[in-house]
């Protein structure tokens, strides 16, 4: 099983299963310190269309001085395939969850399936630094049924078209009026200079993405809860009921009856997004991270393109508010007690784990080796000189990191440079869910079903087909559909939490 690292996307889930089986007979042949490699199965998720090759495994495993068998589940099947694995047991001794919320993997994990690590992570050098924002995010009833995988606590923020302002004589907004006017004068004044009437301010995505789109981003701006708010007595209240709320849904809807949100966005998916702002259509877009990839695409179109990222932007009253998209945590590395039968056992993962996150081989799963994948210039920023190289021996690694936030690297590009600054800078204004660690059965049966009800009443209010009455209408089918009893379990879940505390 040594070299038998990688599996070939096309095997079946009972395939996957039976290597998965193989891996920790593997494992448990290795149970003695006889102070060789450790071998370790983890199964994984795999964002790329291949699983990396050996390149970076093997230093990974020099490094970390185990002997590594990684199980694939591509990303694209990973509830079925992970939920497939939890209900047959058949799991390694690493098992990657993303899908924190949903039921089958939350209910696994309440099971007792895994072990709980929040009393071990004080004992090793990088897992005890891990914050405790994030440890409450990852916890379910108290209990913390793996490594929390760390991100950026609020990535969101907006990219806007620097030479268009200029053009215009436009600075940089910092209120939501200013940037009203910015989408205003970047839809009517000719902004591009070709003299057509071609351009719109805000870009933005299809319903399905609204998390993402600028609607949930002008939530954060007027100050709305995110999903929801908990007052000081533990009541709690769906964030489409607060006045901020309200307040988003009017600015957005003043933004499209005027035209200066983009006519398609409805039907308009990310991808699309990016090439209409690529191509010179839009002027403002929704996804602060995604600059670099902007500034790409546009080359050979747009090459004089100047785009500065934008992170702050209040309603006037200097405060700053900004959504958090998963409490700064991506999911878990647990560690199945069907798999991992002992202490002594799930020590060795801990270290494992803990390890990745070192220096040397957090550069190693990002970008690869100095010399052959990336060179540090002479500003000391990171620049890539195989970039195929990295593709496929870096790349599939790279979102498996256990931490994305313990070391900075210097972006060679400005843009992204200051993009992720801001970032970082997010995390003193990011405003979490608080439902995040708490459970709600409820939730967990129709929670994700009834919210189409207020993510289409929201595009509807938004593009004038319905009126504020026919919105509070939804509100009342969400609430009689499971929308009040999921509040009256996140309220039981949240003090009792407060209890235990």
């Amino acid at each position: 099983m040594k070299r038998e690292k990688f599996l070939k996307l096309g095997l079946s889930v009972a395939a996957i299963l039976l290597l998965s089986a193989c891996g920790n007979k593997a494992k448990d042949a290795s149970a003695s310190d006889d102070g060789g490699p450790t071998k370790i199965t983890w199964m994984n998720m795999l964002h790329t269309p291949s699983p990396p090759t050996d390149v970076i495994v093997d230093k990974i495993e020099e490094a970390t001085n185990t002997d590594i068998t990684f199980n694939w589940i591509p990303d694209a099947s990973k509830e079925e395939r992970l939920t497939t694995a939890l209900a047959s047991d058949e799991l390694a001794d690493i098992v990657t969850i993303t899908i924190m919320q949903n039921s089958s993997v939350r209910n696994a994990l309440k099971s007792g399936m895994f072990w709980d690590v929040k009393d071990y992570l004080k004992d090793y050098d990088n897992l005890k630094k891990i914050s405790d924002e994030r440890i409450e995010t990852a916890s379910i009833d108290g209990h913390v049924y793996g490594v929390p995988i760390q991100k950026d606590l609020a990535r969101s923020g907006l990219v806007i078209r620097k030479d268009w302002l200029d053009k215009l004589g436009l600075e940089v907004p910092t209120t939501m009026d200013e940037l009203y006017e910015v989408a205003k004068q970047f839809t009517e004044n000719d902004p591009d200079g070709n003299g057509k009437d071609d351009t719109v301010g805000f870009g933005d995505r299809a319903p399905t993405d609204i998390k993402y789109s600028s609607f949930k981003l002008f939530t954060s701006y007027f100050g709305a809860p995110n999903g929801w708010e908990v007052e000081k007595d533990g009541t709690f209240t769906p964030e489409f009921l607060t006045p901020e709320y309200k307040e988003a849904l009017n600015f957005s809807r003043d933004l499209f009856e005027n035209g200066y949100l983009a006519q398609d966005f409805a039907v308009t998916q990310k991808t699309d997004q990016q090439q209409q702002f690529a191509q010179g259509k839009a002027g403002i877009y929704t996804g602060m991270i995604d600059i670099k990839n902007l500034k790409t695409m546009a080359q050979g179109i747009q090459d004089d393109m100047e785009l500065v990222p934008v992170n702050k932007i209040s309603t006037g009253d200097g405060e700053y508010h900004v959504w958090s998209e998963n409490g700064g945590v991506g999911g878990l590395l647990a560690f199945p007690k069907s798999v991992v039968k002992d202490e002594a056992h799930l020590k060795k993962l801990l270290q494992f784990v803990n390890d990745l996150i070192d220096e040397e081989v957090f550069y190693y799963m990002t970008g690869g080796i100095e010399g052959t994948h990336y060179k540090i210039n002479e500003d000391g920023a990171l620049e890539y000189i195989d970039m195929d190289a990295w593709q496929q021996d870096v790349q599939p690694l790279s979102s498996s990191r256990p931490s994305e936030v313990t070391y900075k690297i210097k972006d060679a590009s400005p843009e992204k440079q200051l993009a992720n600054e801001l970032v970082a800078e997010n995390e003193q204004y990011a405003v979490l869910d608080p439902t995040f660690s708490l459970d709600s059965e409820k939730a967990n049966e129709v929670g994700s079903e009834i919210q189409k009800i207020i993510t289409d009443a929201t595009v509807q209010y938004m593009m004038g087909q319905i009126d504020e009455k026919a919105f509070d209408k939804a509100v009342s089918d969400w609430q009689a559909q499971g929308g009040d009893q999921m509040k009256k379990e996140y309220e039981e879940a949240y003090k009792a939490a407060q209890k235990n505390k």
